[in-house]
């Protein structure tokens, strides 16, 4: 069969299976095209014409990762689906009995009759729909990889619920925009599969080096790890007077060796500690050693045999958290503690933009509440110069004032500037309350672009309004940030999905989506353009985001040989 050319302006859903074909549905037809490379042939036909490609879940966008296919414009049924109704990932069956209304309860399950017996009520096996309306749990197993004809059928299906979706987001409050957000958060679930797939560059014999100066070599039998923690933990007990021997991976045990020393503490949190540093060896003695533990215990070789493989560093990311819709990386990609930036290395002949955006949720605040005083400050490249100056306080107090309030903190320092925060930013603290109390009362919450946040019930309130109370003012902190975190993720994805694409003529790649910073491993010849382009996408994705004009945001941008070398 000749390979099908599309129109741009179409949707075409795919599904992929190696070794077998590729299916593809259009609004009018369909196509069972049998090859061995699917991946090679699919890259054909999307270099012919590049449509806005339709799939279920990320299983297809990995494959294309993997093939390195350019994609910008894509549907991912799953994202979509968490997207407008929240919630960490979901199942395609239980997220295809969830768009119809099907009982949850009556989710089929794949067991050993089910293979072995077909019966007449359960239809046609070659449906991947039951007559009881739920998908076929033996499709959803790999069944529908069997054949290019079930292949077609297969993403006929996803176009199907994507068309679906699509109409279903006309019914929110902005549908356009909503919309503009489904196919953001699409694009950034495929940026997480090349995350997934690529990996981080690191230098893994400077990695090496650095967790044997850091946690002590690698150890090969029992021994030889209490060997090396013994050594470890040498420093913090040779400074106890008298020596003792306490078990330092003990809580309880620290905070008894600490009031025989004459420190007294209600706990022995790291900045608490921080404080008494330079008062004594044994204090600064015990803050080495836990960056130390951390390092052998989170980040040590065990980890680096386990998540880094020919000089990349792989985990496995999301493009939601479940929450607000935060990115989020296992392997400990997100948490890599500072230290350990420097293994973090371009490879040869390549070099690191990094970017940050500055003050970001503040700017989001202004952008999403449409507050013009707190726009005009986003003017400046410190946003909370002229906030302190229109409250008249220092700028750390209205920092801490600022954040407080979308934290919904009302104690402590920044307590009495919040009431200068009502009088000079009303509709930014009017956007923030009314969120809030949302929030207190279980109702959802929506970020600016339109995703879903749930809230939650807690049955152990019933009869106690204590609790309750507590409770509900819980969800109102967690509503009040929500929607300004979650729809700084969005601004964020956006950002990250537009340098994606921008930044594929220079051979630029994003290796890393941290909070708000973005690592892009570049060509060295080309990393001043790489630089440029990344600064400029900020002003793109503000223009496309932003649901208010006239906001300004700002990054940092350096290039890097190591991460470590970036400012902040």
């Amino acid at each position: 069969m000749n390979e099908p050319v599309f129109e741009r302006s179409e949707s075409v859903a795919v599904a992929l299976a190696p070794g077998v074909g590729i299916g593809l549905a259009s609004s009018d037809r369909r196509w069972s095209l049998p090859t061995i490379d699917a991946a090679a042939t699919f890259r054909r036909i999307h270099e012919r014409s590049a449509p806005r490609w339709v799939w279920w879940d990320r299983a297809t966008a990995e494959l294309l990762a993997e093939a390195r296919v350019p994609i910008d414009r894509c549907w991912d049924v799953a994202t979509v689906h968490r997207f407008m109704h929240g919630g960490w990932r979901t199942p395609l069956g239980e997220l295809w009995a969830r768009h119809h209304g099907l009982s949850l309860e009556d989710l089929p399950t794949m067991g050993q009759l089910d293979l072995l017996r077909a019966t007449d009520d359960e239809g046609n096996p070659d449906d991947p729909v039951r007559p009881d309306g739920h998908l076929r749990p033996e499709w959803l197993d790999g069944g529908f990889t069997t054949s290019p004809e079930r292949l077609a059928d297969w993403a006929a299906l996803a176009l199907q619920v994507s068309i679906e979706q699509d109409q279903r987001l006309g019914d929110l409050p902005d549908p356009e925009r909503a919309r503009s957000s489904a196919r953001s958060e699409s694009a950034a679930d495929l940026l997480c599969a090349e995350l997934s797939v690529h990996g981080l560059p690191v230098d893994e014999p400077g990695a090496t080096a650095l967790i044997t100066d850091l946690a002590g070599p690698p150890t090969h039998s029992t021994a030889d790890a209490d060997a090396v923690r013994a050594e470890r933990d040498e420093p913090v007990l040779a400074a106890l007077r008298p020596r003792s021997e306490v078990n330092l991976r003990n809580p309880a045990e620290v905070k008894s060796m600490l009031r025989r020393q004459g420190f007294d503490l209600p706990d022995t949190r790291a900045w608490r500690l921080e404080q008494l540093r330079e008062s004594s060896p044994l204090i600064d003695a015990l803050l080495t050693w836990r960056k130390a533990e951390r390092i052998a215990t989170t980040y040590g070789h065990e980890w680096l045999a386990s998540h880094v493989d020919g000089g990349r560093l792989r985990g496995e990311w999301a493009s939601s958290d479940g929450a607000a819709g935060r990115m989020t990386a296992s392997a400990g990609l997100h948490n890599l503690p500072s230290m350990m930036r420097p293994i973090v290395r371009a490879e040869t002949g390549h070099r690191l933009v990094r970017a940050d955006l500055g003050q970001i949720e503040p700017r989001v605040l202004a952008a999403v509440s449409g507050d013009r005083a707190l726009i005009d400050a986003t003017v400046q490249d410190d946003l909370y110069r002229p906030v302190a100056a229109r409250l008249g306080v220092d700028r750390e107090l209205a920092k801490v004032a600022v954040l407080g309030a979308m934290y919904g903190a009302t104690t402590g320092a920044s307590a009495g500037a919040l009431a200068g925060l009502q009088r000079s930013y009303p509709v930014a603290m009017a956007f923030l309350e009314e969120a809030a109390e949302a929030g207190r009362r279980a109702e959802d919450v929506m970020t600016a672009g339109g995703r879903r946040v749930r809230m939650w019930h807690d049955p152990s309130t019933e009869g106690d309004l204590d609790r309750a109370i507590s409770v509900a003012a819980s969800r109102g902190r967690y509503a009040r940030n929500a929607v300004v975190q979650g729809s700084a993720a969005e601004f964020f994805k956006v950002w990250a999905i537009t340098v994606r694409r921008r930044g594929r003529p220079l051979g630029a790649e994003v290796v890393l989506c941290l909070h708000d910073e973005l690592l892009v491993h570049v060509p060295a010849e080309h990393a001043d353009d790489a630089a440029t382009m990344v600064a400029a996408a900020v002003d793109e994705a503000a223009h496309y985001w932003s649901p208010t004009p006239g906001v300004r945001f700002v990054a940092d941008v350096s290039v890097v040989e190591r991460w470590s070398e970036a400012k902040g």
